[in-house]
């Protein structure tokens, strides 16, 4: 527990008193009374008995005059010299600074024994679909937390479009090589949002084809990008996020960089229909700068079973270093949302409908790529 602070008088340094080294104002060293000019006298480390009378010698000044290692704050002449410690000014008492440091590291500390007990005794919830909060706001998000306020320095924009409660659907953007974007805009929601929601995002069936990844993945609350889950965790009144343009979006090249590919077939958007949720358009600005994509190795990529090997300006010829995003100065941007509910599930089926919609989106989120474009000061400032 951090020591408690004493407070002390305005303007009181800590072990001296207003008069100097324990002496008094009316005797020195129990001897006779002390005159008030030459106690002033004495303090400004000259002989006493002189300058008498408002006697001065020009040129000199001594209110704060060093002396022996002495600093008298506000020595002065005249009938009565006194050392007022509110005159002197505050000085802050640091005695206890030292003792409120370890505070947040002990917070830290017990957060992360309340979360290995929860472990222990099981003491935690894990949904239908793998999804587990704990293991989500108590580790992976604290891991992401730096990269977003201080490698990243996300700026979010429109959260009050984000319902706090019930069922909604985000639709973003997607670049940057590696789908970064998804995280941070996760991480904003959850600690940004005045409900802090969790977003479940339709994740690629590649992510659960890998060995490691697929259950991290599971447990921070992923799912298929199919329209099963989508319309189970929208029902379910969940904040649902989507990237519809998919590989082609976050594997383009850098010279069609905020340039939006194709948003599928508008399977997000019969979801919304049939579950009548808001569709929200999410703008994401800074992503495509992390890894500049430069060129892809088709052949590599097909060797490993990947969408596409990039070739940027780091990687790979710098190895793992290589895989060290670029810090771009990133902006999400929550739009109004478009509301769903005026019509019945029926219009899910409307291919007009559906294309119509998805159209509107896409063409929504372009216009407001090119508007924070052109308020971003620099691509890393």
């Amino acid at each position: 527990m951090p020591r408690a602070r004493t407070t002390k008088a305005a303007g009181a340094r800590p072990g001296r008193t207003g008069t100097g080294r324990g002496r008094s104002a009316t005797a020195v060293s129990g001897g006779e009374p002390e005159h008030p000019e030459d106690r002033a006298e004495r303090l400004l480390g000259r002989p006493t008995g002189q300058h008498r009378d408002g006697e001065h010698h020009d040129g000199e000044h001594h209110d704060g005059e060093h002396h022996d290692g002495e600093h008298h704050d506000g020595a002065a002449l005249g009938a009565g010299v006194t050392v007022d410690a509110a005159d002197v000014g505050a000085v802050p008492d640091t005695s206890a600074a030292p003792m409120a440091e370890p505070a947040g590291l002990e917070r830290a500390l017990a957060g992360m024994l309340a979360f290995l007990r929860r472990r222990i005794t099981g003491d935690y919830e894990v949904d239908e679909l793998g999804f587990d909060s704990d293991l989500t706001e108590h580790v992976v998000a604290p891991l992401l937390r730096p990269v977003y306020r201080n490698y990243f320095r996300v700026e979010t924009r429109g959260l009050e479009n984000v319902p706090d409660t019930g069922g909604a659907l985000v639709v973003a953007n997607h670049s940057g090589t590696l789908p970064i974007d998804a995280l941070m805009t996760a991480v904003a929601l959850l600690d940004h949002h005045p409900a802090h929601r969790y977003l479940r995002m339709l994740a690629a069936d590649l992510v659960f084809s890998l060995p490691f990844l697929a259950p991290i993945a599971r447990k921070t609350g992923n799912t298929l990008a199919c329209q099963a889950d989508a319309e189970r965790l929208l029902g379910k009144g969940e904040l649902v996020g989507v990237w519809p343009e998919g590989f082609k979006g976050v594997g383009k090249p850098f010279s069609e960089r905020y340039k939006l590919q194709r948003f599928g077939r508008g399977g997000f958007v019969s979801a919304a229909l049939r579950t009548g949720v808001p569709i929200i358009p999410c703008t994401i600005v800074g992503a495509e700068e992390i890894y500049p994509m430069l060129g892809n190795a088709k052949t590599v990529a097909r060797l490993l079973g990947l969408p596409y090997f990039p070739l940027t300006p780091t990687f790979p010829w710098l190895g793992l270093l290589g895989m060290v995003p670029l810090p771009s100065k990133w902006l999400i941007e929550f739009g109004e949302p478009v509301p769903t509910a005026p019509f019945t599930p029926a219009a899910a089926e409307d291919p007009m409908l559906v294309f119509e919609l998805t159209d509107r989106i896409r063409e929504t989120i372009q216009h407001t790529l090119y508007g924070l474009l052109m308020q971003r000061r620099s691509v890393f400032f």
